[in-house]
């Protein structure tokens, strides 16, 4: 039987344990809505910049943001398109759990079966 990190990309997986930090989850919102300066980042996350440009830096390496120089600065932006995607649905409330299961199903009989 395969592993279960066999059977997704790779990638993605690395994907999303860099995306799985508080500080990286804001940096992506902020930059949802537009590019931002390290410096502005840090100051809108009360972040060092040395921290900040460590959090853009993975961010970079997963090919979820690039930046450009203008001057002496850093312009961060987002290029993943899955990026608005993901933060939705962790942004997304959901008031009710799923259902258990067992609800008159014999489910033994169709793992048994397949």
């Amino acid at each position: 039987m395969k592993s279960i990190s066999t059977k997704i990309d790779q990638n993605r997986i690395e994907l999303l344990k860099v995306i799985g930090h508080p500080v990286r989850i804001e940096i992506l919102e902020r930059l949802e809505g537009e590019p931002r300066y390290v410096n502005d980042l840090s100051a809108l996350l009360d972040v060092s910049q040395a921290n900040m440009s460590q959090h853009l830096g993975l961010l970079r390496r997963v090919g979820l943001v690039n930046c450009s120089m203008e001057g002496q600065h850093r312009c961060y932006f987002l290029v993943d398109p899955m990026v608005p995607d993901l933060l939705k649905v962790i942004r997304k409330q959901y008031k009710n759990k799923l259902a258990a299961p067992g609800t008159g199903l014999d489910t033994r009989k169709k793992l048994n079966s397949k």
